[in-house]
């Protein structure tokens, strides 16, 4: 399946860092061409020209900052406008925020909320239509094992991949006799800025994490199995299913430990 993505483009978010300028490298390696977007130009600058470097193939930087109400339909116009058709769509941008009840910052959940739910379902219905009437594609929407149980501490965050993980098996079912395949990816603690981001620095140090390289190209070859949806590791596969067995108070109980934050000092009120 694979193989049939050379000369193609793929559109890839979150492309920056991480996972997805992972995917971006792999993807140039099989010979797609690539639309990288995300905030941080100077970076996909950087990756654009390694790949123009090391595989010739055509990259597209588009600065978007998927927070914005509107930006997924927007950044779909931009490509559209330059007659590239979008072979494979990888929604990788989003972020996750640890922090109690009483630290959160309601506007950066929002923000949360429309970066890993209404951007990315935005840009998979803008998509799939022309990926169903040519009758092949793929979308990768990127979840996590956190998708597969309540995280306290993380609520919206794994609810939100819960959304992805239910959005993208729905739309695999009704997609696959069309050609195309729809996937969910659920890594586990994966070595990026993720933490760091969260508000949990060095966190990864305490635990085990896969390397972006194994993300995705267990990723890829789930797509290329057409699976709806993808683990990363087996002792995640194994985690994924704990939640279904054990009573949902015990599983969101449990989730306390990996994830309790410093409470921060607030003043007193006069």
């Amino acid at each position: 399946m694979l193989d049939t993505y050379a000369d193609r483009w793929a559109l890839v978010t979150g492309a920056s860092s991480g996972i997805g300028a992972e995917f971006a490298r792999k993807l140039a390696s099989l010979g797609m061409h690539l639309v990288l977007a995300a905030r941080r130009t100077d970076r996909m600058e950087e990756i654009a020209t390694e790949l123009d470097t090391r595989h010739g193939t055509k990259t597209r930087v588009i600065r978007s900052d998927l927070s914005e109400s509107g930006a997924g339909r927007k950044l779909f116009e931009q490509i559209a406008a330059e007659n590239i058709d979008i072979e494979l769509l990888i929604n990788n941008s989003g972020f996750g925020e640890v922090g109690t009840i009483e630290d959160a910052d309601p506007q950066r959940v929002l923000d949360m909320v429309q970066v890993n739910i209404a951007a990315l379902t935005e840009l998979t219905y803008c998509c799939l239509p022309s990926m169903l009437e040519r009758g092949h594609g793929g979308v990768i929407n990127v979840a996590s094992v956190a998708a597969f149980q309540p995280v306290a501490y993380m609520g919206a965050y794994s609810a939100s991949k819960a959304y992805v993980l239910h959005f993208s098996e729905a739309l695999w079912a009704e997609a696959r006799e069309k050609g195309v395949t729809v996937m969910a990816m659920c890594p586990g603690p994966t070595s990026t800025e993720f933490f760091d981001n969260a508000g949990v620095p060095n966190w990864l140090k305490k635990h085990s994490s896969h390397s972006v390289e194994y993300v995705v190209k267990t990723a890829l070859k789930s797509l290329e199995k057409k699976r709806n949806y993808s683990v990363a590791g087996w002792k995640n596969y194994l985690l994924s299913f704990g939640p279904r067995l054990a009573r949902r108070r015990t599983v969101v109980s449990q989730s306390m430990r990996y994830f309790r934050p410093v409470p921060k000092q607030h003043a007193k009120k006069e």
